[in-house]
This record gives structure tokens, sequence and C-alpha cells, in this order.
């Protein structure tokens, strides 16, 4: 499959003046990903941030370095320290990850509903239990190459294998027949749980199945293009468009837009600075534009837009 994904993307790239953006097959790859996770966040970033769960979303993404952890000892002793190399590695790791998060999102869930905790008292507890796991586990880690934890948190979408469009096609697909069969009843039950059940939706388990897409993604993303790029497009396109927007409807389309647009735009901007002689990173150019756009979205909040509470 990842020979067959070069020779279409080198097919592409042959079209191209040699040294030009397009020219490179990196650059198709990391443009191919971007435009995955750009999609990705941008369906799922309205719900995150319309259901306040930012902190949520955020608490999932550092609790994967406990789940690279945990999976990389299960790797040691899988392999017993032989035939070590990275494909093998994050093929046993990744659904470890996904698995540990969407543990800890469902054990969020639970905890706070069968106490008077806050929201935040309880993710706030779970995040530190998780990254505290991480840190614990940290020296045996860092005494691998197969797992670099600084990558691992900025990332690099020019490091894009192949074989990861593959993981990331399927995470897209996922959340498109998620949000096509159960958006409704989750927009619905966000606002108004007592309303979902009087119309018999089961609010509860649809915010389960949330979390656990939302494990999924955030698991499959991160290691691909970092956790910092996959926090900042689930969250500040969505905050953009909510200081934008005069309905949920308008939300969800320009949340995507915005985190579609900024995502290729990021990439360009990066390879046009790096070819200038001014190295920019292209998950740091991603989220500053982010940035830049919401803070132009408080502006024009200022001057017409309708408030929210």
């Amino acid at each position: 499959m990842e020979a067959y994904f070069d020779q279409i993307l080198g097919g592409i790239a042959d079209l191209f003046p040699d040294g030009s953006f397009p020219a490179q097959l990196f650059n198709l790859r990391a443009l191919v990903a971007l435009t995955f996770v750009g999609s990705i966040c941008g369906l799922m970033g309205s719900m995150v941030v319309g259901s306040r769960m930012a902190f949520f979303s955020d608490a999932l993404a550092h609790c994967a370095f406990a789940g690279v952890s945990i999976g990389f000892l299960v790797f040691e002793l899988a392999v017993g320290g032989q035939g070590k190399d990275d494909g093998n590695f994050w093929l046993t790791v990744t659904p470890l990850m996904i698995f540990f998060g969407a543990v800890v999102g469902l054990g969020i869930a639970q905890v706070r509903h069968r106490t008077r905790l806050g929201s935040d008292t309880v993710i706030g507890v779970f995040f530190a239990g998780s990254l505290g796991l991480a840190a614990a586990l940290s020296q045996l880690v860092r005494k691998r190459r197969l797992f670099n934890l600084e990558e691992f948190l900025f990332g690099d979408p020019l490091q894009v294998r192949s074989s990861d469009l593959l993981f990331l096609a399927v995470a897209l697909a996922l959340v498109c027949l998620f949000l096509r069969f159960f958006f409704n009843g989750l927009v619905l039950g966000s606002f108004n749980s007592s309303l979902a059940q009087s119309r018999k939706i089961r609010h509860t388990l649809l915010q389960h199945g949330f979390i656990i897409l939302l494990a999924i993604v955030v698991n499959l993303s991160l290691r691909i293009v970092g956790v910092l790029l996959i926090n900042a497009l689930l969250i500040v396109p969505a905050a953009t468009a909510m200081n934008l927007s005069k309905n949920l409807r308008q939300m969800f389309w320009l949340t995507l837009a915005i985190s579609l647009a900024t995502s290729i735009l990021g990439l360009l901007l990066s390879w046009e600075c790096s070819t200038a002689g001014y190295p920019l990173g292209t998950s740091g150019a991603i989220v500053l534009l982010n940035v830049t756009l919401f803070t132009g979205s408080l502006f024009a909040l200022r001057e017409g837009s309708p408030q929210r509470s």
C-alpha cells in the first residue's frame, strides 16, 4: 500500500518543474496528511468547543505520553529486545495508545457523572496521573531511538510516510460516518440533555462514542503531526468560527474551512520561508496562523458580531 501511494504521488510530482513545491515527494505527502488532519479537526472542532471539551481534548492528547510509554514496555516484552524497527514499533504501540486514551476519556466521563467534582477538577486528576506515569517511564523510553519525546510533542508533517496517510484516511472516514448519523443527537444533548432523553436520544451513549472517536483521532493524528498541532486544530479554528458565525451550521462549516485553509497555508508558508533561508517549522506556522485569525476575530466580534454568553 505504501508503494502504491508513493507511485501515485511520484507521478504527480513528475508533472512539476524540479525544485518547486509540488515536485518534492515529501511536500506532497505533507500536503495530503495536513488535508486529512485539517478535515478531521475541522469536522470535530465545533463539537469539541461547543460541548466545552477543549480541556478534555487537551488532556487526551497529553495522556498519549503515558499510552506510548506503556506501549513501549509491551513492545519491549513482545520482541524481547530483538528485531526492533520503527514500523513494527508503531504498529504495536498505536492500538495501545488508542485504547489507553479511550480508557482515560471514559474514566473522566464516569467520574464526572458519579461525583460532584467539577469537570476541570476530574480532568486535572487524570491529566496529572497520566503525565506522572509517563514521567516515571521517561528514562526507560529515552534510552531507545524508536521514540523521541520532542518529535512527539512538536511533530513534523514533512516526515510523514505514505503508510501514515492510510491511517489518517481511515480516521477521517470514521469521523464522517459518526457525524453523519449522530451529529444531531450530540448537538441536542449538549444543549438540553432532558429534551434529548424525551426524544429517545441516548445522549450518554453518544457522548461515550464521541469520546472514543476523539481518542482514536487524537492518538492517530498526533503520532503523525504532533501534540501541539492536533491540539491547536481541534480548538483554535472552532473558537475563531464561534466568534464569526451566527448559528451552529455556520460555525461547523467555517471551522472546517479555517482548519483546512490554515493547514495548507502554513505548509506553504513554511516552505517559502525555508527556501528563502529562514527555516520555519510547519506545525508552528499553522498554529501561528490560527492564533492570528482568532485574534482578528476578536476585533470583528467587538465591532458588531453577536455576543455569546
